[in-house]
């Protein structure tokens, strides 16, 4: 992330009332906190990435988390079977659920190769961006 945009979000949230802006993405991590008019901190991290053992698999489940607000869906409203289900074996791109948005549907899709450790959210639950969806264990 440049620092011209990081100046220009805390021009931004300088003029509202928002207490905290916090942003993730690829290989960054930003934390903006405000007090009053003035920014009281500026944290600009690199996201943690896993570390992969002496074998070559993640050290850790891998977490799919939601992209945006919306509902979980387990299944396809027209369709009765799950798209991903605990213990399965899931190939990259596959959609392991859908994020419903109004009438809008988005994928939420496998990273790689996985085997299917948990499903947190229940269907129809309402989740926030960020919310772990799906966790995956390399297959």
């Amino acid at each position: 992330m440049e620092i011209e945009h990081i100046r220009q979000l805390c021009a931004w949230l300088a003029a509202t009332d928002i207490a905290e802006l916090d942003l993730q993405g690829p290989g960054v991590h930003l934390c903006l906190r405000r007090e009053g008019a003035t920014v009281q901190e500026i944290v600009a991290l690199p996201t943690p990435t896993q570390t992969p053992t002496a074998a070559g698999n993640p050290a850790s489940p891998e977490i799919v988390r939601a992209a945006s607000v919306g509902v979980f869906r387990h299944r396809h409203p027209q369709r009765s079977a799950p798209l991903a289900a605990v213990g399965s074996a899931v190939r990259a791109s596959q959609a392991l659920g859908l994020l419903q948005i109004g009438p809008l549907l988005l994928p939420v899709t496998a990273p790689h190769e996985a085997v299917v450790l948990d499903i947190p959210e229940p269907d129809g639950a309402v989740v926030g961006w960020g919310t772990s969806l799906v966790v995956l264990s390399a297959s």
